[in-house]
């Protein structure tokens, strides 16, 4: 019997929870087949087969926490039908071909394989694996305990998306008739952000300042030329890294708001990796480009995109969630008007976008109409002074205001 061990799972991170697994026990696997998925409060890890075989024992189930080396299962390498070992060879002949009956088992790979392969593939599905489905939709179900084939499916020919599974109510904390509390337990992701941000509250001299962007130029210039870099780029024109533009270019004129304490040391960062926060369905996340002050808009419209969608799809990696210098988070997505965002600790220091409104304000002796969007940024007190922080937020007011600005900073 092969165990199937807790992998290395990143930098500081000691345990995970057993978010689902992916093959059942009598199970036949081919090497790299991804038997279960452990979730951190960072990222999600797949644990795939080393060798062909069978999967033999699970030890641990959905919800468990684990740790580094700790025995998830056991893999009978000895169980291998030859479906298997083809399927690990990679031959496309073999990988068309109908699974063998018993019968052909029992006199081409030995009686004991014939006996694992028969409990695998004489077992009915289930009406999950039947229902015409997105993996999306399925991952989403299986972590929210919902029955997939309970929900009807808006897709094309009836196939269940993850907008279906996502209205559903979780099976978690969906009350019945009858109930009037329910209790879910907590997931390793969702204790570490709560840890994570009390952390940042308690350890830091936690102040927010505001001020208001008038968003008519960066608008006039997205409305300009969305379709053509979307035609020609191939990505979509948005308001994200034009704040990131304006966020690096105020770094580089206030460093000590891209600075960290180390102890009684101040290290400033000459480079800037700009988190994205990015609300995941498994919670909030915060990604960060790496030398975002040394690309342009093109390619962060490109990294931003693609990171924020290996955030909701699950497929971060520790480089994405590490080393971050600073973060920009926007609420405005959601339709929030005003917050004041946490700091994303060690960092010193947070911008929080905003929902755009029309909004009457006064120009030049007049009232005026323009699309106006509170920005907040969050700072600690103990190495940012309130001056600093302002002049910080005016600076990214200006070139907001004033595009063009951005291509001499």
């Amino acid at each position: 019997m092969l165990s199937i061990k807790v992998p290395p799972l990143g930098e500081s991170i000691v345990e995970a929870t057993v978010s689902r697994w992916l093959k059942k026990e009598g199970d036949v696997v081919a090497a790299g087949d991804t038997l279960v998925e452990l979730d951190t409060d960072k990222i999600t890890v797949e644990v795939p087969a080393l060798k062909p075989g069978v999967l033999a024992k699970r030890a641990k189930s959905e919800g468990d926490v684990v740790h580094v080396d700790d025995v998830l299962g056991e893999l009978d390498e000895s169980a291998v039908p030859a479906t298997a070992g083809a399927k690990q060879a990679g031959s496309a002949a073999s990988a068309a071909a109908p699974a063998p009956t018993p019968a052909a088992a029992s006199t081409g790979a030995g009686g004991r394989a014939a006996s694992t392969t028969q409990r695998a593939s004489s077992a009915p599905p289930s009406q999950s694996e039947t229902t015409k489905s997105s993996p999306a939709a399925r991952k989403i179900a299986d972590e929210r305990g919902i029955d997939i084939a309970a929900v009807a499916g808006t897709g094309r020919g009836g196939v269940v998306s993850k907008p279906d599974v996502l209205a559903q109510p979780p099976r978690g904390n969906g009350a019945t008739p009858g109930e009037r509390e329910t209790r879910e337990k907590m997931s390793t992701r969702r204790k570490r952000i709560a840890e994570n941000l009390l952390q940042s509250q308690h350890a830091t001299a936690h102040l927010t300042t505001f001020n208001e962007v008038d968003m008519s130029a960066i608008n006039a210039l997205r409305e300009k030329y969305k379709e053509k870099v979307e035609k020609e780029h191939g990505v979509k024109l948005t308001f994200m890294p034009f704040f990131v533009r304006a966020a690096c270019a105020a770094l580089k004129q206030f460093p000590m708001v891209n600075a960290q304490i180390d102890g009684d040391a101040i290290v400033y960062k000459h480079y800037v990796n700009m988190g994205i926060a990015v609300a995941a369905d498994q919670g909030l996340v915060v990604p960060n480009i790496k030398d975002a002050d040394r690309k342009g808009t093109i390619d962060l419209s490109r990294e931003i995109a693609e990171v924020a969608k290996r955030a909701r799809d699950g497929k971060l990696t520790m480089d994405d969630l590490t080393g971050g210098t600073f973060t920009i988070t926007n609420g405005g997505v959601f339709g929030s008007l005003i917050s004041t965002p946490i700091i994303n600790y060690p960092q010193v220091g947070i911008l929080g976008l905003h929902k755009t409104q029309d909004r009457p304000v006064a120009i030049n002796g007049e009232v005026k109409i323009r699309p106006m969007m509170y920005i907040a940024l969050s700072y600690d007190h103990r190495i940012v002074d309130g001056q600093q922080a302002v002049l910080f937020l005016v600076r990214v007011k200006e070139l907001i205001e004033d595009p063009a600005a951005m291509l001499i900073e």
